[in-house]
Parts: C-alpha cells; structure tokens; sequence
C-alpha cells in the first residue's frame, strides 16, 4: 500500500503573523515538501491543478519535472489533471516527457475540477464537463497506447495519422486514477478501463464515500478487470498532529476558520464529526484511517493534504510526524489480513512486468497454434 501527501497549492495568510505567503514561497515551499516527503519515507507526492489565486500549481509538470531531479524513489502524480480543459494531445505529451525525466515515477488523476469558470477560460462550456471528461480521456487513452491515430470527436479538431510524441517509457503508459467526490460517471469510467478510483473524501461523509466506492468495485468487476475486491481504490484525508488533542485542536482552529477551503462552512468539531478530517494524535490519525478499510476494503492509496492554510514549519512537522510515528504503523496494520489476490498499487516496474508476461504468454499462444 502507498502512502502520501498532495497539495492544492493554496497561498495562504498566517492568521497568527498576518504574514502573506508569495507564489515564490509557496512553489518552492512545494518542492521543499516532496523532498521531506521522500526523506521520511513516504511514497507519493501530488499536486493539484488550478488556473486561479490564492492557488499556484498551473502548470503540474514543469512542477513535477523539478521535483523528479531532486528525489530518487518518490512516485509524483497529480491530484488533478483537468481532463476537460486540458488539450488530451497535450497531456499525452506532456506526461510521457514526465515519464521519461523520471525514470517512470509518474502517474496522474484525472478530474474536472472543483472551479467552474475554468471552463469559459480554456473555451469550453461547464455543460459539457461529463462529455469532456468521456471523449477527451478516450482520445489520450488511444493516444498512449496506439503509434498512429486516427481520431474524430465533438469537442476539438479531428486527428489523422498522429503520432505523440514521445512514446511512454517501455511502451507502458503512465497509471491513471480517476478522481470524483460526486459522479458516478466517473467512477463507472475508471471500471471501464480498469484504471483506479480515487475518492478525495475529505469534505464527504463516509457513507457517501463507501457508495462511491462500491459502485466502482461492482463496474470493474463487470468489466472483467478481475474480482470486485482486486479494483484499485485510493483515498484522501486531511490530518494535523500533536502529542495532546487538545493541542492540536487549538493549534489548527485558527487555520481552519481563516482557510479558504473552510471558511464560513460547518464548525470545526461538525467538520471533524462529518468527514475523514482529523485533528487530534498521531494514534487517532492512525485510528481513524484504519476505519477507512472497514468502509471501504482493502485499498492501495492513501494520501494526506497537510498545508490548507499552514505556515511551512508547522507543514513540515506534521510529515516528520506521519513518517516517523503515523505511517510505519499503517503500513504494518493496513498488511494484517489482507488477502494475497489484492494487488498493490501499481508502478512503471508492476505495469512493465505484466505487460512482459502478457507478451510471454501470447508467443507461447502462437507457438502452440504453429
């Protein structure tokens, strides 16, 4: 199972300084992240996708691509790629290149997004969202995995004989998780082309998490991708620590009332009752997210976002805090029982060695035909 942390991005005022964080800051602060991250022994590191303040990630693969020369074993994704504004050539191309500068630590989550007028601002419609997201990640899934396409759509110029360029490391696309909070067109697209389901549970319920995810199970199962319980699920949470509960729980209030995301919303203790939000001990971190499996079943990805709002020191703290005392437990416990037919996450290596063996068994299919 992998564990990580993703970030949205989001430029943020101290309340307790009345300090106001720059886009230099708060870039660099990011690639400062994914290095901690990487050092205290986590697996994933994310960016999200916005084209809007108080948030900077506009651009994940320059990002990524930084972040790729600084860290060795860290896998990098996106917590977003907006498939329905974003060019599906361009990301083709965008994300093999990322592939390639990594050494195939790289994988993406598609989504829409959570900012209506980015439609209108990449020339597309808002009402289309659900068509884009189908025909836009058809096209990129034919463009990684066909040399030569021929392609026609509604919702940009038709392709003849197009080749991206460059092709995925090996000949093995980048994985691809679907992200949604509310569609189940989403989560019936990831079974259909057995990719993975991310859930971002942290503003929802669990038992609306759980449809969610049962839905997708089901669908994948249907597709023939394999058993219900082998589909590739990964979930979001948002954690601040410390020692004391109460500590934390002062701590983080300011944050949380000043925070783009949460203000003029539910209180934090409803916040904390009604979503997978928890603040509190390193043992209820980790109390809480084992819940996640009973809700759930086993699954393969768990990330955390961290710096809604927070200064950096108090950021960084808080993956010294998952690295050290959080996640070697979760990893020890998420193993107990977990059936031997569940796959892990996939990787470059995983998808590399199946597409190996796949080959094996279809020269061994012509031979005995010859």
């Amino acid at each position: 199972m992998q564990f990580g942390i993703f970030s949205v991005g989001q430029v943020s005022t101290d309340p307790a300084t009345g300090r106001v964080q720059s886009e230099h800051d708060k870039i660099r602060m990011m690639v400062r992240l994914a290095r901690r991250a990487e050092e205290v022994g986590l697996d994933v590191f994310a960016t999200g996708e916005h084209h809007n303040p108080p948030f900077v990630p506009s651009s994940p693969t320059t990002l990524l691509g930084y972040v790729a020369a600084q860290t060795e074993r860290l896998v990098l994704s996106t917590a977003t790629t907006l498939i329905t504004t974003n060019d599906p050539v361009k990301i083709a191309e965008d994300f093999a290149t990322l592939q390639h500068l990594s050494d195939g630590r790289t994988d993406l989550m598609m989504g829409r997004g959570n900012t209506a007028p980015v439609y209108p601002w990449f020339g597309k419609d808002i009402r289309d969202g659900l068509d884009l997201a189908i025909e836009n990640y058809h096209l990129l899934h034919r463009l990684w995995r066909e040399d030569v396409v021929d392609w026609k759509g509604q919702h940009r110029t038709a392709l003849q004989g197009f080749t991206a360029t460059p092709r995925p490391l090996d000949g093995v696309p980048p994985f691809v998780w679907h992200g949604s909070i509310r569609s189940p067109e989403i989560a019936e697209q990831a079974a259909y082309y057995g990719d993975g389901f991310f859930h971002n549970n942290i503003f929802w319920p669990m038992e609306h998490v759980q449809r969610m995810v049962a839905l997708y199970r089901r669908r994948y199962e249907h597709y023939g991708h394999g058993a219900a319980d082998q589909a590739i699920v990964g979930l979001g949470g948002q954690v601040y620590m410390r020692p004391k509960a109460e500590d934390a729980i002062r701590e983080f209030r300011p944050y949380f009332d000043t925070s783009y995301v949460y203000a003029n919303g539910p209180s934090l203790e409803e916040t904390m009752k009604t979503t997978p939000l928890t603040v509190g001990t390193p043992e209820q971190v980790i109390e809480r997210t084992l819940a996640f499996r009973d809700a759930v079943g086993d699954y393969q990805r768990q990330l955390f976002t961290l710096d809604l709002g927070l200064p950096e020191e108090a950021v960084m703290e808080q993956v010294d805090i998952l690295g050290e005392e959080v996640v070697p437990v979760l990893r020890k416990e998420f193993a107990i029982g977990r059936p031997a037919h569940v796959p892990d996450a996939p990787t470059h290596a995983s998808l590399l060695a199946a597409k190996k063996d796949e080959s094996g068994k279809s020269d061994d299919k012509e031979e005995v035909t010859r």
